[in-house]
């Protein structure tokens, strides 16, 4: 049992990223934990931490050790969890990573049911358009909106993503209505704020376009406002545009032509047996909120988050 518990110190360390505050949240004094950290290096015969003065880094084959112990240790804590007849609620904090918009638009204004129906759930959600360490700087999951490639890591499909050609009918009237692709090449086309090249699938196969406008950001709510004031043309997605786009502030320009059907919202943790139950009900809130058409596709709107 001394192995488990250095293992869990060992754990906690890396998650909270100090051993100050590890043995805060252990009620354990700073030398227990260094020692019980170097008891277990010793037992292992090799070096998991880099310590300075200031900061810790997982070594190499600390970072491969710290991966594999998750598991254990969730199933552990699983298994406990059954036995206390807890397994079906959710507890402790809930710590996930969102995009920035997507997170403001499409999961804040639903917290409050799901906080509701688990009132022992603290929930820490970062927003953030880059992609975090999930392992490394302790997230329970993440949501990524993309076509994910492939990892060490689970991911759960949560809603289809629909992008498309938009613009303003002002700039439409102004500048005419784009009829075929090559004519994007006249008109003012809004560059993403990643600067990502337009990939669209359009009748004839695969197309790409590397928009160069008047405006360059990093900001994706600023291309967002950008377009609707008339500015350019810009792909965006329908959960971003929805409702304007129903409203007819914004026009799809050429509608024959949308980006991969491949690109959807997932919900991504880290691979491991038993997933926490606060990870699951999370995961499971999100995917029968958003349903295979999504509201913002279908225009029907949940009551409290109707503007």
């Amino acid at each position: 049992m001394s192995n488990l518990a250095d293992m869990e110190i060992f754990a906690r360390v890396v998650s909270s990223g100090s051993m100050s505050a590890a043995a805060r949240e252990l009620s354990l004094s700073p030398a227990v934990v260094s020692k019980r950290l170097s008891r277990l290096e010793e037992r292992l015969g090799t070096r998991l931490l880099q310590r300075t003065t200031r900061q810790i880094a997982l070594t190499e084959a600390g970072q491969g050790y710290y991966e594999r112990i998750l598991g254990i240790l969730a199933g552990i804590e699983e298994a406990e969890d059954f036995v206390a007849r807890r397994s079906q609620d959710a507890r402790g904090t809930l710590k996930i990573s969102v995009p920035t918009s997507f997170g403001r638009m499409h999961i804040a204004p639903h917290l409050e049911p799901f906080m509701r129906e688990n009132s022992d759930l603290t929930i820490n959600m970062m927003l953030s358009d880059e992609l975090v360490d999930i392992v490394g700087d302790g997230y329970d999951l993440a949501i990524r909106i993309g076509e994910l490639s492939d990892s060490t890591l689970v991911a759960r499909r949560l809603a289809p993503v629909t992008r498309i050609l938009v613009a303003s009918p002002h700039y439409i009237a102004t500048r005419g209505m784009p009829q075929t692709f090559d004519d994007l090449d006249q008109h003012s086309c809004l560059a993403p704020h990643n600067n990502e090249a337009w990939r669209l699938e359009g009748p004839d196969g695969p197309v790409v376009l590397r928009p160069s406008g008047p405006l360059q950001t990093n900001s994706s709510e600023v291309v967002r406002e950008a377009v609707l004031a008339g500015i350019g043309i810009a792909q965006r997605s329908t959960w971003d545009i929805g409702p304007e786009l129903a409203a007819g502030k914004l026009v799809q320009v050429l509608p024959a032509y949308t980006a991969s059907r491949n690109v959807a919202i997932h919900a991504v943790y880290p691979s491991r047996q038993f997933l926490p139950a606060k990870v699951r009900l999370f995961i499971d809130y999100l995917a029968e909120l958003y349903g295979t058409v999504p509201y913002w596709d279908s225009g029907i709107y949940p009551e409290h988050h109707k503007k």
